[in-house]
């Protein structure tokens, strides 16, 4: 049962990343995609009613780890109770943008919003990209479980000291920035007409570049720096089917985005992402929060809860799932019928 929690809660985030990442990505491009301000309440209007239901799966994630593994809940506030208190600054701060902007006819108000819609949106990637390098490193767990981290000490990925941003965290930072990007890219040529279109089109070229060779980087420094990474796929082959499917997503996106094709390339870099992140939880089983000491690490075993509260929460799991997955199919079969025309 703990090894289906984990399951649950990995499906969790990366149904979280591939929805709510379009228009994380969406959101970091609107300022060079969309120059004027019709152009710019096309990208918002593209975004339109999905953005917040997005976020739902990252709430059910929040509360799948609570209610599976409180115990890695309890030590990763621990140790990234400021991080976490940005990333919700930066969620509250790019949903205001949107719903407020509108609210005043001024060039003055409307340029503040658009551009804390984008801060918002352009530093959210980042963030998630480093903690999700921070845990891949492991993290300086005590016996009780609990850690604290400053922002930095001396940028090396392997010191005894380690901080929250290094080389490596970093790189893993800017690839997260990227593929968003170029995620949202993809999202507005296949949303939008016109100039936004063609604009998000070049973005989606350029942003796959970036993103391949920055892939390319961050596998070669994590393999290189963690070879323990590597355990799992020798040990279940069949688990080398999720790199192959960021392959395949990452050779996707460049060959449709070079060809026009918006539609197979926004599959592509949906299916990349999901690769991307599916390939990282198969590397870390049966940790959960892996430490620099492994004696301290927390697994799925040491860190569930009962075997009766998993099954319990299980069945409320499944109810909640029927629902979202209706709300899903209803929500997304009307929003994705039209292209957003630019509004004079």
């Amino acid at each position: 049962m703990e090894t289906i929690w984990f399951i649950v809660v990995c499906f969790l985030l990366i149904s979280y990343v591939v929805l709510d990442g379009f228009d994380l990505g969406a959101g970091t491009l609107h300022l060079l995609v969309a120059r004027e301000d019709r152009e710019r309440r096309a990208v918002l209007m593209a975004v339109g009613p999905v953005w917040d239901g997005n976020e739902v799966a990252l709430v059910a994630s929040g509360g799948a780890l609570i209610l599976a593994f409180p115990s890695l809940y309890a030590s990763a506030l621990s140790g990234f109770y400021l991080p976490m208190f940005i990333v919700f600054w930066l969620l509250v701060l790019r949903g205001v943008s949107i719903e407020v902007r509108q609210t005043m006819n001024d060039p003055l108000w409307h340029s503040f919003w658009d551009f804390t819609f984008f801060l918002g949106s352009a530093l959210l990637p980042f963030a998630f990209g480093t903690a999700l390098a921070n845990v891949m490193r492991g993290l300086p767990l005590h016996e009780n479980g609990f850690f604290f981290m400053p922002l930095w000490t001396d940028f090396d990925p392997l010191s005894s000291h380690p901080g929250i941003l290094d080389w490596y965290t970093t790189i893993i930072g800017f690839l997260a920035f990227f593929a968003l990007a170029t995620h949202g890219a993809n999202f507005l040529a296949v949303r939008t007409r016109g100039e936004v279109r063609a604009r998000a089109r070049i973005f989606s070229i350029s942003g796959w570049v970036a993103t391949l060779v920055l892939t390319v980087l961050g596998t070669v420094s994590t393999f290189y720096l963690f070879p323990r990474r590597l355990d799992n796929f020798f040990g279940m082959p069949w688990g080398l089917a999720f790199p192959l499917a960021a392959l395949g997503g990452l050779a996707g996106m460049g060959y449709f985005a070079l060809r026009g094709r918006d539609w197979p390339a926004f599959a592509s870099s949906a299916l990349y992402v999901a690769g991307m992140l599916a390939s990282t939880a198969f590397s870390l089983f049966p940790d959960v929060l892996p430490a620099t000491n492994p004696a301290n690490s927390l697994t799925v075993h040491n860190a569930s809860t009962t075997t009766h509260g998993l099954v319990v929460g299980m069945i409320s799991w499944l109810v909640g799932m029927v629902l979202a997955a209706a709300w899903f199919f209803i929500t997304y079969g009307l929003f994705f019928r039209e292209r957003i025309e630019e509004e004079g």
